[in-house]
């Protein structure tokens, strides 16, 4: 069938085409239904099935025959080590954990906390909570110790399972103290800590409350797989929020399994055995997705990478593990192709490896301009699919489905709406936005499987944050438009869609023009404040490493570029060079942030940023163009 084939089956009839779907996976007790709507514009998908988010990952495929398959690769260039772990050897080191866990009074329903760098212990921790039925929230490895306590506080966990520290170039990141300090700050106290002891930094531990990772499961006896209802909440995973309290994204068991499940081989058109590499972390949702549960469950290798896409050792760290480990797909944001394409702008890293298993590249997770896509085409000649989707959906809403059919790429679209996903374009009444006019993108209701249903103990923000704006309709926050063709592109997040003269400007549309240029490797595009025009644009760029050019012929040749590709409207003027972006550890740019401080404002220091120092430097950027005014 052809993906409009699909697309409409699942329009018309969601009931069978999910149902459906849910064959694939393995239920203790099938559900009689796919969709619970007795209190809309709260949905359940599955509700009334049983089933196990562990054994469907990891169980099923040992009983299948499968135990001798690889299920994780681990590479680390941080420590110079590769660990493969069949799905055999996963399902006991998971039984054993989850046995411990067990034993120390963790139950179906229970939270846990897991506070862990890219290493395969994160995966076993996510999955042995899984297997017992405890709902796990996965904290980023290194995050704050007050944003730790937050969520602490937020999700009362029985256990917090961390390791003694984390990685990065150059330096090693104690994770025990914040996890110590964060513990002091909250006012819930979980009842024990699970410790993961690296060498790099082995950690102090608190008698009574603090145990070895390996020493607790000594003598504990493997737990077999509890099943759970299909609506029982797998995780809750924190949205990185810039200010206030973070949202706690609930997931369902049932619905996030057939999802991922499906969107393996019809998005990613990937078979068992093959090898699927996301290069993002387990703290985010990403890493939930497609480092751990989509993967694993559909029967593939997951690929854990402890590494950076530049400095370890260089530029072609990517090529080297697809090369080595005989990647098939891979899945990334595009500010690690901006990151490599900076440093080795000809490519000629990629002459120096064999990447003949690869067959497409997937980005998400931050705007993908045309110049990186068609840097990527050219230097790798696969498809390069941009897809769209957030933290709250948990896959994508908009892809290219490779499985189903390679649809025609559109250079700055990331394609079409994924079957489930009823997407439109809203003026800010509500009311449906002819093709090709810019406007909120929101989903119809309800909305597939695997999405979320409600936000941890906070039903009413869910509702106000999501569902108030447009009745009847999901908010994304993201604005856009659909073409004649049906294809959707996402501009810039709602907030980014500035005012100049009573013109509404898309800021991404001056960042595709801006990073066109030969010498801008990336680049972020605000709007300040201005008494005469409301908001001006206003460009940071970053330069390739090889550029020659002087910085003030480069900002004159984008500041003509803007006004031929976008128009005198644009308003297009101030632009400066820097060295480097504010960005969050998952890669999106801090532009809230950047606007705060051109005008003056005062803001809260991100919690999920990746370098603090940058914002001193983007403050001094401003200062030289004299902002605040």
């Amino acid at each position: 069938m052809s993906y409009a084939d699909i697309y409409a089956s699942a329009k018309a009839d969601p009931e069978t085409f999910w149902m459906e779907a849910a064959g694939a996976i393995d239920w203790t007790i099938p559900p009689s239904k796919a969709l619970s709507d007795e209190n809309a514009p709260l949905y359940e998908w599955f509700a009334d099935g049983e089933l196990n988010a562990c054994y469907n990952a990891v169980d099923r495929h040992v009983e299948a025959g499968h135990g001798d398959r690889l299920a994780i690769i681990h590479d680390s260039p941080m420590t110079g080590t590769v660990q493969k772990i069949t799905f055999a050897d996963l399902q006991s080191r998971v039984a054993n954990l989850a046995g411990a866990l067990l034993e120390k009074g963790v139950e179906a329903g229970d939270r846990v906390i897991i506070y862990m760098p890219m290493v395969p212990e994160a995966l076993v921790a996510m999955l042995a909570a899984s297997r017992i039925g405890a709902v796990h929230s996965v904290v980023f490895g290194g995050f704050a110790a007050s944003e730790l306590a937050v969520r602490i506080d937020d999700c009362t966990p029985k256990c917090i399972i961390a390791a003694s520290c984390g990685l990065e170039p150059g330096r090693v990141v104690a994770y025990k103290p914040l996890l110590d300090a964060a513990i002091e700050m909250s006012s819930h106290k979980p009842g024990f800590t699970v410790v993961f002891q690296r060498p790099e930094a082995e950690a102090e531990m608190q008698p009574g409350r603090d145990f070895d990772w390996n020493a607790v499961q000594e003598a504990a006896e493997p737990a077999p797989c509890v099943p759970v209802k299909g609506n029982h909440p797998h995780y809750i995973l924190y949205t990185s929020g810039t200010t206030g309290q973070p949202k706690g994204v609930v997931r369902h068991t049932g619905g996030h399994l057939v999802a991922l499940n499906w969107t393996m081989r019809n998005i990613y058109d990937m078979n068992p055995g093959e090898v699927y590499w996301a290069a993002s972390d387990v703290g985010w949702v990403v890493g939930h997705s497609y480092i751990c549960y989509g993967p694993l469950t559909f029967g593939c290798t997951t690929l854990v990478f402890e590494g950076k896409p530049v400095g370890t050792p260089d530029a072609g760290t990517f090529w080297r593990v697809i090369e080595d480990h005989k990647v098939k797909c891979l899945f990334t944001a595009p500010t690690a192709f901006r990151a490599i394409k900076r440093e080795d702008s000809k490519g000629a890293l990629i002459g120096d490896y064999d990447l003949s298993s690869l067959e497409s590249l997937f980005l998400a997770g931050e705007r993908a301009d045309p110049d990186t896509i068609e840097w990527a085409q050219d230097k790798l000649g696969v498809p390069v699919i941009d897809h769209w989707w957030q933290t709250e959906t948990g896959y994508a809403i908009a892809a290219n489905p490779l499985g189903i059919e390679n649809l025609q790429v559109k250079i700055g679209s990331p394609s079409v709406a994924m079957p489930g996903y009823d997407v439109q374009i809203l003026d800010e009444g509500g009311h449906p936005m002819a093709p090709g006019e810019l406007g909120a993108i929101a989903i119809k209701l309800p909305l597939p499987p695997g999405t979320l249903p409600t936000l941890w103990n906070a039903e009413e923000r869910f509702l106000s944050s999501y569902l108030t704006h447009f009745p009847g309709f999901y908010e994304t926050g993201d604005a856009g438009m659909i073409d004649d063709d049906g294809y959707l592109y996402i501009m810039a997040r709602t907030d980014d869609v500035i005012n100049v003269a009573g013109h509404r400007l898309s800021t991404g549309a001056m960042e595709e023009v801006l990073a066109s240029h030969p010498d801008v490797a990336e680049c972020a595009v605000i709007g300040v404040s201005d008494a005469l025009k409301g908001q001006m644009p206003m460009g940071f760029l970053c330069m390739n490493s090889d550029t020659e050019k002087a910085d003030s012929d480069v900002i004159a040749e984008c500041v003509k570029l803007v006004r031929e590709k976008i128009g005198p409207v644009a308003a297009f003027k101030l632009a400066t060079v820097v060295q480097r972006l504010p960005k969050t550890r998952s890669g999106k740019i801090l532009r809230g942030t950047m606007v705060k401080i051109a005008d003056g404002e005062d803001y809260k220091m991100p919690a999920t940023i990746d370098d603090p120092v940058i914002l001193d430097e983007i403050t001094e950027a401003l200062a030289s163009m004299g902002y605040p005014a």
